[in-house]
């Protein structure tokens, strides 16, 4: 079975890793099975910081997977240090408020002098993943440089855009969010290997990730949409959004940026229908238990959706695939 899951963040991460489970992939590192899972991963939160470009989405499922991840923050190195951060604090530096640490700095520094030798991000992440052997194939979701901006008003009353990060982490989403844009999407294409993935899938998976700036920003780019609406494969969606709020993060003010009510009937409105919308890629739509949701020419069923360990994550993906009328 060949299983292709759109990414972005922690909640995709772990979300994966409940996947391999329940296709019998080894937890950590590769294995031997007769199925193959590819995960589209976005790119949009990509920045520079202090001549380094960092990919945070592409790390903490390169890291989680390879068995590298901090299980107390959920993004980053375990046994992590932070000598390198605290020397740019004293120096003054600009971006103090991106936990850079050192451990991390490593994957960093390779990737962007493999950046600047030209070498795309496909293959630099190919070149990570050596490394770290996630037992999923990552690709982004272009070579192509996308940043997801945020029309912000400043605490000085001006406004102005900023990267997503700093309002993720500086302003932790506070500052009220007028639009976000991904940057460069317009004139982006996918990634290598992308589109043949998709289109050969058995299955396509939107991860219960951010669905603004994570599945979202994926889509944005064209080409995308456009591919997972004519392939042949069940598109599946699961909702990031329980009881009326964000499991994790504050995809609630992403929502709220565009308009979209934060409920997973809206979310669901949101990704839409492959059969009744020029837009929509979604045939089957997820929601937890004890939850509703209507939308419409999407077939809609219920189950727990909280990942509290592997074992409950992989059988949110077995229902995934119920609903993709799959079975193992």
């Amino acid at each position: 079975m060949k299983v292709v899951v759109v990414v972005g963040g922690v909640g995709g991460a772990r979300f994966l890793l409940g996947v391999k489970a329940l296709l019998g992939l080894p937890p950590i590192g590769p294995g031997e099975s007769e199925h193959e899972v590819t995960a589209v991963v976005n790119t949009g939160d990509d920045l520079w910081m202090h001549g380094l470009r960092i990919c945070p989405d592409l790390d903490t499922c390169m890291y989680t997977l390879g068995g590298g991840i901090d299980p107390v923050r959920g993004w980053g190195l375990k046994d992590e240090t932070w000598t390198v951060k605290n020397e740019l604090a004293a120096y003054g530096a600009d971006g103090e408020w991106f936990g850079l640490g050192d451990r991390d700095t490593a994957t960093h520094l390779v990737r962007s002098r493999m950046l600047r030798a030209g070498y795309p991000l496909s293959d630099v992440t190919a070149a990570l993943c050596h490394r770290w052997q996630p037992g999923v194939k990552l690709l982004p979701m272009t070579d192509d440089r996308v940043e997801t901006h945020v029309v912000v008003d400043t605490p000085e009353g001006e406004r102005k855009a900023i990267h997503f990060q700093e309002w993720w982490i500086r302003y932790k989403a506070e500052l009220p969010a007028h639009s976000i844009v991904p940057v460069g999407a317009e004139e982006a294409k996918p990634g290598p290997g992308v589109l043949d993935a998709i289109a050969g899938a058995d299955v396509i998976l939107l991860a219960p990730s951010n669905p603004v700036v994570s599945v979202g920003t994926v889509l944005a780019v064209p080409g995308m949409r456009e591919a997972i609406r004519k392939t042949a494969a069940p598109v599946v969606g699961l909702s990031p959004i329980i009881g009326g709020k964000a499991v994790r993060g504050m995809a609630d003010a992403c929502l709220s940026a565009i308009g979209v009510e934060t409920s997973a009937a809206a979310v669901g409105q949101y990704y839409g229908s492959r059969q009744c919308s020029d837009e929509g890629v979604l045939d089957a739509w997820l929601v937890h238990t004890g939850e509703s949701a209507e939308v419409p020419n999407v077939a809609v069923r219920a189950v727990p959706l909280l990942m509290t360990d592997v074992g409950a994550t992989a059988e949110m993906a077995r229902a995934a695939l119920e609903m993709a009328g799959l079975t193992l």
